[in-house]
């Protein structure tokens, strides 16, 4: 180690003082990665470029809470997730208002469609787990963060990761083993 700080550490203290270069730097390194988190938590591309979007907004407004030697990435996809979980609620609402607006209120399970391919078994399993099991699957294995970041990501602790993650994955398996 030749005693320089870390790029993105450095970055960041720097964004912190005002140094609007300096966060649209990390912006455009940790761009693609936020949309991905986004992305899987709404399920929609548009409403997770706006997340996204609006999450970069409203954390260049958080900087001044950004703890000094703390990583950006997870703080910054925290923000993302948030706020992408915010629009899954609101989108969330205006269905249910606009269900009970027309008065269909009865839900029917999508038909099925007969034997699928591993990939669409794999993608419906998923569909059909409950969310917080979605999330940390795809912060795990989709995303590919670490247990740290995902807890950031998730706001949750550490340990609250890893035993979602043994119990998501114990039900996509058995998800899995019914439909074979």
């Amino acid at each position: 180690m030749d005693g320089r700080a870390k790029a993105p550490d450095d970055r960041a203290v720097r964004a912190r003082r005002g140094d609007a270069r300096a966060y649209e730097s990390l912006v455009e390194e940790h761009q693609a990665i936020a949309f991905r988190t986004a992305y899987l938590i709404t399920g929609s591309a548009a409403e997770a470029e706006e997340a996204t979007q609006e999450g970069f907004v409203r954390a260049w407004l958080a900087l001044r809470r950004f703890r000094r030697g703390a990583e950006f990435r997870p703080w910054l996809l925290a923000i993302v997730a948030n706020e992408a979980r915010n629009r899954v609620r609101s989108r969330r609402r205006r269905e249910g208002l606009s269900e009970r607006a027309s008065h269909e209120l009865t839900w029917q399970a999508p038909a099925a469609e007969g034997p699928a391919v591993s990939d669409g078994r794999l993608r419906d399993a998923l569909a059909a787990l409950p969310e917080r099991d979605r999330s940390v699957i795809a912060c795990r294995f989709v995303l590919d963060l670490g247990e740290e970041e995902t807890a950031a990501v998730l706001g949750v602790a550490r340990g609250t990761v890893k035993s979602r993650t043994a119990r998501a994955l114990d039900r996509l398996r058995a998800s899995l083993e019914v439909e074979a």
